[in-house]
């Protein structure tokens, strides 16, 4: 079964990511314009027509900001755990809540099926009401997405072991966020255990937890003011080499670009 994979965006101005079928389409997170989404779909060829759900991981604005919109809009149910919808409902830029008929709840530990895709949720650590991570099954693929990692969970270990196919959050540079100019309040958040993950952390949760199945990873949710794509990659890159994982040839690493779409990928 061919799987289409396709990032609309992903960092903190807006994260929007869309997986399907030749039939069916799931949406994972809805922080970008509604105006936009619509516009990436006909630039690239994707159809809405053929999305099912929509699945959030968490209540910060940068996830949801068009959730609303989105679902009152092609009547799609959106799927949360109950802290999650209600911190929604809380978030002013949420502007269009969604409409009742069309909440899901999904809490952790559960699983759904939706079309030809089986979703499991599981927690992950950051400062939202709650925050999930989703194990994404469809034929021989196993798909998960884990963004906003404040700290390597042992959830996070089981699913990278787990999977064909990662989305896996690469957030900051350790030097570039302890030499830039937040404040240290915001510092200490962004690297404490309710925060995110930095370019190491990432990657050595990905080397030590590396098996041979595993065919493609994206580092997403990059910082612009702590990270830079191509200091992830190569930081990345580096940390696997040295437990003897060639990125390129053991598998395929990718950096899902901050403002601007990237993809479509053909998962065969």
């Amino acid at each position: 079964m061919q799987l289409t994979f396709f990032s609309l965006g992903s960092g903190s101005c807006g994260n929007c990511y869309y997986l399907a079928t030749e039939s069916d389409a799931i949406i994972i997170d809805c922080g970008v314009s509604l105006r936009r989404l619509k516009k990436n779909f006909l630039e690239y060829g994707l159809k809405i027509s053929k999305v099912r759900s929509v699945f959030v991981t968490h209540d910060h604005a940068d996830h949801i900001k068009a959730a609303g919109k989105l679902s009152a809009e092609f009547a799609l149910p959106v799927y949360a755990s109950q802290l999650v919808h209600e911190g929604m409902d809380r978030n002013w830029q949420n502007s269009v809540k969604i409409p009742v008929e069309n909440r899901r709840q999904i809490e952790s530990g559960e699983t759904v099926t939706t079309g030809p895709f089986t979703v499991t949720a599981f927690s992950l650590p950051h400062d939202a009401s709650e925050n999930m991570g989703y194990f994404i099954e469809v034929g021989d693929k196993r798909f998960t997405i884990m963004t906003d990692v404040g700290d390597v969970t042992d959830a996070v270990k089981q699913y990278i072991a787990q999977s064909t196919h990662l989305i896996l959050e690469a957030n900051y540079d350790e030097e570039m966020l302890k030499q830039g100019r937040y404040p240290e309040m915001l510092k200490e958040r962004i690297a404490s255990g309710h925060g995110h993950l930095s370019n190491k952390q990432a990657a050595t949760a990905l080397a030590e937890n590396f098996h041979e199945h595993l065919q493609c990873v994206w580092l997403c949710h990059l910082s612009e003011e702590n990270n830079h794509p191509e200091l992830a990659r190569k930081t990345a890159e580096a940390v696997l080499r040295s437990y003897g994982i060639i990125a390129g040839v053991d598998f395929k690493l990718e950096v899902l670009r901050r403002k601007i779409p990237t993809g479509p990928y053909m998962l065969h």
